[in-house]
Formats: C-alpha cells, structure tokens, sequence
C-alpha cells in the first residue's frame, strides 16, 4: 500500500465554533493518537483528505514541522446530510508495525446458473504489517453450484497477512432460487405476525386501562 502525502497543521482553538470555521476554510479537524504519545490535535485540507479516505485503510502520511507521521484512518465522522467529513480520528503507526484492520471482500467471476449469490460478509478481519495492507481481497466465485459456500479460511490471503476473523466465518453463500424465496416469503410472514402481535398488545393495554377507570370509578358495595 502506497503512502498518501497530506500536510498537516496544528489546532490552537478548539471547541464546535473553532471546528465551524475550519471547515468554512475548507479544513477537517483530526486527532491523531498512539503509541503512548500525546494526543495531536491537527487540521488537514478537506479536498485531500476526502480523496484520500475513498481508499479503504488508507496510509497516510502527514507532513508536520519537517517531519513525516504515518497514520491510520480510525473513525471516520460525516455530516448526516451532506456526507462531508466532519472529524477525523487517526491512529498512528511505524513501518513494520502489525495491526489488525477489516479489509472489503471483492467477488469475481459468475456462479453456476440456477443459483442465488449471497455474499454473507463484504469484509475479512486480518492482521497485516501497517506499509502492506491489501486494499481488497478477491474471492473467486466462478462455477459454485447451489449449496456451495466460502469460508474465511477458503480466502487466498497475501503473503505477511494473517486471518483473524474466525475460520468457519460465511463469506459465500449460494443459494437455490426457490429456497431464497421461500426464505423471502417466510420473513415477511414473521414481520407481519411480529406486526400483528405487537398491535394486540397495544389493544389489550388500552382495554384493561379503561377496565382500571371503569373500576375506579365503580363504588364497593358494603359488606
């Protein structure tokens, strides 16, 4: 994995309205911590910034005071709305350094026909040097029949890179068209059930409610 270059600089203002006008000067606030060090706080350019984290386990490396800061995205927080990045927090790491990230599982090829492609887990747990993550692992799943599934453990790993996720862990599933259906149809009928259920709840609640009134306000006959 590539390093992307991105110049930082530091915060001396904090709060939501130091925030505001960061990103009016088209500027992300980030935190960068780790390693037992102080956290950093630090303001990165947004345009750069955005590009930077289409990449899944983006390695950055930011420029500050003369000196290079390999990091790693580790939330990432976004305007509801708009889906602009709103803050940043980062973890640091060195060159050979392990860490444990979820990488996105790429399907290649075309399943045998009659089948229904269920793809179970769109990312694998692994462990991998911070310099040498995968940015995708690719799955084959060229000619699986009905029935046919691809576990964690099936998955070609590159060489340095570590399993974490559990072995037995479903990426893969193929299914027949009509056992997907009847599945499909069996969850609507348990939503409804659930929906039905939950409205005779609230039916009976309103009854023995006004049962409660009712009886309140019914005097006791003198023994």
């Amino acid at each position: 994995m590539s390093e992307i270059a991105i110049d930082a600089q530091r915060r001396t203002e904090f709060g939501k309205g130091a925030a505001r006008r960061l990103r009016r000067d088209k500027k992300v606030p980030v935190v960068v911590y780790g390693h037992g060090e102080d956290t950093q706080h630090l303001a990165l350019p947004a345009h750069e910034l955005m590009l930077a984290l289409k990449q899944s386990n983006a390695l950055l490396s930011l420029k500050l005071d003369g000196k290079s800061q390999l990091v790693l995205p580790k939330a990432v927080q976004r305007d509801p709305v708009r889906h602009s990045i709103e803050h940043v927090d980062l973890v640091a790491v060195r060159t050979g350094e392990k860490v444990t990230v979820e990488v996105v599982v790429r399907l290649d090829g075309k399943i045998a026909p009659g089948g229904l492609l269920e793809h179970v887990h769109d990312t694998i747990t692994i462990e991998a040097e911070a310099t040498n993550i995968p940015s995708e692992l690719v799955v084959s799943v060229e000619g699986l029949e009905v029935g046919s599934s691809v576990h964690a453990s099936d998955v070609d790993l590159p060489q340095g890179v570590v399993l974490v996720a559990e072995a037995e862990t479903v990426v893969v599933h193929i299914l027949s068209a009509q056992s997907a259906a009847a599945e499909a149809d069996e969850a609507e009928e348990a939503a409804a059930a659930a929906a039905a259920s939950a409205a005779s709840g609230a039916t009976t609640g309103d009854e023995a409610a006004a049962a409660a009134a009712a009886a309140a306000e019914t005097p006791e006959e003198s023994a």
